[in-house]
């Protein structure tokens, strides 16, 4: 639903971006998809659109800075797999060719638990697989259209084998598998970019609502002519970035033996390091590279679900912060995840951080982490302070909870209660870029029960294909978990702050 003028009418909300709260009703007047007044409940008055809010509780859209929406056909279908082991079974030798339709069905299910749970804004890096299918790509940002989400969508670009991500490949693998592995076809970099760059002009972020930035899978995933060449073409295209950084311990071991020294310190050698550049995970770092990070005004996202489920640690958030480090939030992919629920989340980044040491001034706070799930998401993807906030000139990307929930009875702290109770039963409103997506606790712009149905019957045929490539990951899981006890016998370097639990 769009209207010139749309009043929101008598809601209490978590203003401006301090997340201040008072209790007071208020009014907020949406033009243009942005937020162009504040005042006390009744005070506006003229709206060719009046929606009333009563004893609702209106909080800016999370931004979900991390998915993958080739993921999602297969939630639930794993456990207990190290990142090293896991991702063949999502980027493996057989994978599952879809259908454009397939592929747009699977993206709605992160816009629809995007809408559901609290989340406005999500990024999108999807793995293309052998070929790109330049109709596959548009029935994804067609999906995005439909669904009302915000959305920026990158292509996981890379040159370089997956099986080459790897030290101790030839020491280590079978050759006959290694070769198998590296004949595995993909996108050249040369189809990356230029798939990029076809796109950009009519799909950049911060005109269209779904839009597209640039995604380098992972620095070990790519030569370093191609991260230049991936930057550039940022700067060029003024596109934010996205890549997987030091995740995982066995990533700390690879910058050793792929740079000599750390993959951040690396990518701040070479210039990739700059503002509205997001190093996704961002574990296992030392105080040098969070010193490079802040001096850059690079981001690091916290993805703390995705890095529980998968094993991989807890990233050093207080240190990120006290250097000055710009800290966003993302879920990962539902395959590992389950679920890409950003209040979720919000609640774990918190919930964890307090393992880290036992002075609590020096935990996370349910502000903070609110913080990071709103306005730092924006900051990560080169809004400014224009996303991610309450405010008059602010982009009207906004939710709002029902207060007469169980997880807001009694209200004490309605951040609190956000951040740590509530998981998207109470989402009954929803608005993204000043347009209406959920209304009354139902999306306006889709049939949520169709899609979901297709979805189901759609997937009863492409059940068995996943079972057989899945199988087909076996040996090489089998294979790679040589590696990974490799590194485990290898030490990391003294300064490393460590993420996890001895």
């Amino acid at each position: 639903m769009t209207a010139g003028r749309t009043l929101l009418r008598g809601a209490v909300a978590l203003l401006g971006d301090e997340l201040s709260f008072d209790g007071q009703p208020r009014d907020l007047l949406v033009e243009h998809g942005c937020i162009t007044a504040i005042a006390p409940a009744g005070s506006i008055e003229q709206a060719e659109q009046v929606i009333d809010l009563p004893r609702r509780l209106l909080a800016p859209g999370l931004v979900n800075g991390h998915q993958h929406s080739h993921e999602h056909f297969q939630r639930g279908r794993t456990e207990n797999l190290p990142l090293e082991l896991w991702q063949h079974l999502v980027r493996g030798r057989m994978p599952v060719k879809l259908t454009p339709r397939q592929a747009y069905l699977r993206a709605q299910i992160g816009a629809i638990e995007a809408l559901r749970t609290g989340c406005t804004t999500l990024v999108d890096d999807l793995a293309l697989g052998a070929a790109i299918d330049r109709e596959l790509v548009d029935a994804v940002l067609q999906a995005y259209d439909d669904s009302g989400v915000r959305a920026l969508l990158g292509f996981a670009m890379m040159d370089k084998p997956m099986v080459d991500n790897f030290p101790f490949v030839d020491e280590l693998l079978p050759a006959p598998l290694a070769a198998s592995l590296r004949a595995v076809s993909r996108p050249s970099a040369d189809q990356f970019v230029e798939l990029v760059r076809s796109l950009a002009p009519g799909r950049h972020p911060h005109e269209r609502r779904v839009g597209v930035l640039v995604s380098a899978s992972a620095p070990q995933r790519c030569s370093d002519g191609f991260l230049r060449r991936v930057r550039g073409l940022a700067d060029e295209l003024a596109l934010p970035v996205i890549t997987h950084v030091q995740e995982t311990r066995l990533q700390v071991i690879t910058g050793l033996q792929f740079y000599g020294m750390p993959i951040v310190e690396h990518l701040a050698k070479i210039g990739f390091l700059k503002p509205a550049t997001s190093l996704i995970h961002a574990v296992w770092l030392n105080p040098r590279e969070i010193a490079a990070l802040a001096e850059a005004g690079a981001t690091a996202q916290h993805n703390p679900w995705s890095n529980l489920l998968l094993g991989s640690g807890v990233q050093p958030v207080r240190e990120l912060l006290d250097a000055g480090v710009n800290v966003s939030l993302g879920s990962d992919g539902s395959c590992s995840t389950v679920t890409t629920n950003m209040l979720q989340v919000v609640g774990t980044a918190a919930g964890l951080s307090k393992l880290r040491g036992h002075d609590g001034a020096r935990w996370l706070s349910a502000r903070e982490a609110w913080h990071a799930g709103t306005l730092a998401g924006g900051r990560a993807l080169g809004f400014g302070d224009t996303l991610g906030s309450l405010k008059v000139g602010a982009r009207a990307d906004l939710v709002g909870y029902r207060l007469d929930s169980v997880s807001f009875t009694p209200l004490n702290d309605p951040l609190r209660q956000l951040a740590y109770a509530e998981r998207g039963a109470g989402v009954d409103f929803s608005m993204v870029d000043g347009e209406v997506a959920l209304q009354g606790g139902r999306l306006t712009r889709i049939d949520e029960a169709a899609l979901l149905e297709e979805i189901a019957r759609e997937f009863e045929g492409l059940a068995g294909r996943y079972a057989e490539a899945e199988a087909d990951a076996a040996p090489v899981i089998a294979a790679v978990e040589a590696i990974y006890r490799r590194s485990l016998a290898l030490p990391v370097p003294a300064d490393t702050l460590q993420a996890r639990l001895p």
